[in-house]
């Protein structure tokens, strides 16, 4: 089944099989993890990963926490996770929430890689 809604910046809300994503763009990339994923080249992906974030004070400790969900979690062959991003456009959130991701959360979590797949812009 394959249904669409409209949304916020233009993106449309879709429906592949039994899963929803934020848009046709990202439900494109869940669908080429899936043939990843057939073809062995990942063993499987995570949709809607939950990243939290330690915000740390001057003397290092914890003093607050910032949640991101990045759009696919995908588990490598070696062992290691690819964090993939599938976006269209950039909101000043989302920039912040990056930063904060590659200066904190992936230094801790070495196993971890961050990838953002853009959507090309059609005119």
């Amino acid at each position: 089944m394959y249904t669409t809604s409209f949304k916020k910046y233009g993106n449309k809300k879709t429906t592949v099989g039994d899963k929803t994503f934020d848009s046709k763009f990202e439900a494109g990339v869940a669908v080429d993890l899936e043939y990843r994923v057939k073809a062995g080249e990942i063993l499987g992906f995570d949709c809607q990963y939950r990243v939290d974030i330690p915000i740390y004070n001057e003397s290092g400790r914890i003093v607050h926490s910032v949640s991101h969900k990045v759009d696919f979690r995908t588990h490598n062959l070696d062992g290691s996770f690819s964090l993939i991003e599938a976006k269209g456009f950039e909101t000043a959130d989302y920039k912040f929430r990056r930063k904060l991701l590659e200066k904190i959360w992936l230094i801790e979590h070495k196993d971890h890689d961050y990838h953002v797949i853009y959507q090309s812009k059609r005119r």
